[in-house]
């Protein structure tokens, strides 16, 4: 890893906003978009890149905003990673987030995030803390292949459930369903089950289906060649250099996506978790004079 000094930590607008305190990530998962080269990474992927001054920045950036909203952080790099056990910055602005009087949500695969689980608590208690983790085997064998250094599904089960103890709400993000590796029918639906047991508000998936990109595109077919010897050669004569590959079962498994998720209360849109997950209710509004 090396260390920079970011000018800015967070983007977006309107009450909607993201950050990203590291660049690269360590966790080897074979199918990951972050690797695109439209991401304009400078330095190898797994040489992790650290905004050290994440936390002032993200202090700074807090102080000046008007309105309370939901901070969001993991859509381009987990924030739990192999490095963050030593250097403690997403729990640095976990602190800054709770101190300020602002949500959280975020989106990982580790089970590092219970070392802050007192913190997403008593976020939650004041603002609002959402955890995503993302599902995309119930096959522990398989997860070791697709995400090989990152805890393993069983594990993150276990997450979901040690954040339901604690009211915390969760998301899970199904997604990528891979074509012809966990696109079937029994992986979705033991997915989803512990979803309804675990008490998760939403499932997020995209179509069930990859996207591949130049750059990311190369990395998953090395995989594929490694572990899936004749699989790479089936995707290019199915899809040639798309970047959407649907499962060619995506319709069966949409179908019980909605059905599994309609019957048990949980939300099974994307749009319907986002803005969730965007929602920061005023649990504590300012008095009005008219109050006097």
């Amino acid at each position: 890893m090396h260390f920079v000094d970011a000018k800015g930590i967070l983007t977006g607008s309107r009450g909607r906003f993201g950050m990203n305190i590291y660049r690269g990530c360590t966790h080897g998962c074979i199918y990951c978009d972050s690797r695109s080269r439209c991401y304009q990474f400078t330095h190898p992927f797994e040489d992790v890149e650290v905004k050290q001054n994440a936390p002032e920045l993200l202090e700074r950036s807090l102080r000046s905003k008007r309105q309370k909203c939901m901070i969001g952080t993991g859509a381009m790099s987990d924030p739990y990673m192999h490095c963050e056990e030593e250097l403690c910055l997403t729990r640095k602005c976990l602190e800054i987030i709770l101190k300020n009087g602002f949500g959280a949500a975020i989106q990982t695969k580790s089970d590092r995030i219970l070392r802050d689980i007192d913190l997403l608590e008593e976020i939650n208690r004041s603002a609002k803390c959402v955890v995503q983790m993302t599902l995309t085997t119930y096959d522990d064998d398989l997860c070791r292949i697709l995400e090989p250094n990152v805890c393993n599904t069983k594990r993150r089960i276990e997450v979901l459930e040690e954040m339901q103890k604690r009211g915390i709400p969760t998301i899970v993000w199904m997604t990528p369903i891979l074509p012809f590796i966990n696109d079937t029918a029994d992986n979705v639906t033991s997915i989803l089950n512990e979803c309804v047991r675990t008490g998760v508000k939403g499932v997020i998936d995209f179509g069930m289906g990859l996207t591949l990109r130049e750059g990311d595109r190369e990395y998953y077919y090395a995989a594929l060649d490694k572990h899936f010897p004749g699989m790479k050669e089936r995707y290019i004569k199915r899809y040639g250099n798309s970047y959407e590959l649907p499962s060619p079962g995506s319709d069966e498994l949409l179908t019980i996506l909605h059905n599994i998720c309609g019957n048990n209360g949980i939300m099974s849109t994307p749009k319907e978790c986002f803005d969730y997950m965007q929602d920061l209710p005023e649990r504590y509004p300012q008095m009005s004079i008219f109050d006097l």
